[in-house]
């Protein structure tokens, strides 16, 4: 079996690695949404031994190929992956945070309140929700190859595009969590953290 691999993922797991080693406590219980290939989750939960990893994908079809991903690695602290479509209604959970990767602009623009949303109806009160991935700022694109990486989203799905960090910002307010911190990552990528209230 050959398993699902992107090279996007390989290239951005540390940066966001350290982001989460700054944010999540020992011990913490991390949803990631939109898991994709595995890739992630079962590099943090290497590196994050301590803390317990729940996986999840929109629908059976992705959930397979997450499946794939992380068949035979046997991580003790990493979860059966889960089914859960951001805009749909979310599964009974607790956790500590929630984190989500490259998921926006792939996705249609109601995605950022349902995310919000249903990062607040998981997390704890304190729990962080970690963003990360291309951003304008206040309707500008903050880089040239932004420009055209939205172009071909919009080309390949009307309803997908770069979406503006400030409305994420809202949108999580409006859920009831505060932003801590902005950072720069690289490839013009953006670390959007948040604590619930």
């Amino acid at each position: 079996m050959t398993r699902p691999f992107a090279p996007a993922a390989e290239r951005n797991r540390q940066p966001i690695l350290e982001v989460l080693r700054t944010y999540l406590s020992q011990a913490a219980t991390v949803l990631e949404i939109a898991s994709g290939t595995g890739q992630h989750v079962n590099y943090f939960a290497g590196e994050l031994a301590e803390c317990h990893w729940i996986p999840s994908e929109k629908d059976a079809e992705t959930l397979a190929t997450l499946g794939r991903g992380l068949a035979g690695l046997k991580r003790p602290n990493v979860a059966a992956p889960l089914i859960i479509d951001v805009i749909g209604t979310w599964p009974d959970l607790e956790v500590d945070a929630v984190i989500v990767a490259n998921l926006l602009h792939i996705s249609p623009p109601e995605t950022v309140q349902a995310l919000c949303q249903g990062a607040a109806g998981v997390c704890r009160s304190g729990g962080i929700l970690h963003v990360y991935g291309p951003f304008m700022r206040e309707g500008k694109h903050t880089s040239e190859g932004n420009v055209a990486f939205d172009a071909s989203l919009r080309g390949q799905d009307s309803t997908w595009g770069i979406r503006d960090a400030e409305q994420v910002i809202k949108a999580a307010a409006d859920s009831g969590f505060a932003c801590l911190e902005q950072i720069a990552m690289p490839a013009n990528n953006l670390s959007l953290v948040f604590v619930r209230q």
